[in-house]
């Protein structure tokens, strides 16, 4: 566990970190960025929390049956977006167009306007999802072990 002071800028920094984690993943079909690169963003919170507060009490709140759930969960929300518009081509934007989903923007610059993906903002939910999940496991096991080794175990 490191100091007061590295704790307390964790705890004050995460949410942001968090929050710019959700930016990424909404607007990657306007900007930089997408599921990935904002899945990773969440994940470095998670690693500035193992970080901070060490491994015993990260292993107490992120448990890896519960990110093996939110792995399978983005990895079938990619899918099932993918054969959702099977009618007309695998990976069809159904939801392009639509009212909620994606109105067609105005032409000229990007509008950054995060309701004209379609479906493209969904799977990136679902692929952050399968990042958040992996990365944060590996960090978690990684701590573990390297906890185990110290301990002599």
């Amino acid at each position: 566990m490191m100091s007061k002071v590295v704790r307390t800028v964790a705890r004050l920094v995460t949410p942001a970190v968090l929050m710019f984690g959700l930016y990424v993943i909404m607007h990657g079909h306007v900007t930089s960025g997408g599921g990935f690169q904002g899945g990773a963003v969440f994940a470095s919170a998670a690693a500035l929390v193992l970080v901070a507060f060490g491994s015993e009490r990260v292993k107490h709140h992120m448990k890896l049956p519960d990110l093996t759930a939110i792995s399978a969960s983005g990895a079938l929300l990619f899918i099932g977006l993918g054969f959702a518009g099977i009618g007309t081509t695998f990976f069809y934007n159904l939801f392009v167009g639509s009212a909620v989903f994606g109105h067609i923007p105005a032409f000229g610059p990007a509008h950054e306007d995060i309701w004209t993906g379609g479906v493209i903002p969904l799977m990136n939910i679902g692929v952050a999802l399968n990042v958040v999940a992996g990365l944060t496991a590996v960090m978690v096991v990684m701590a573990i072990a390297s906890e185990n080794k110290r301990d002599g175990e």
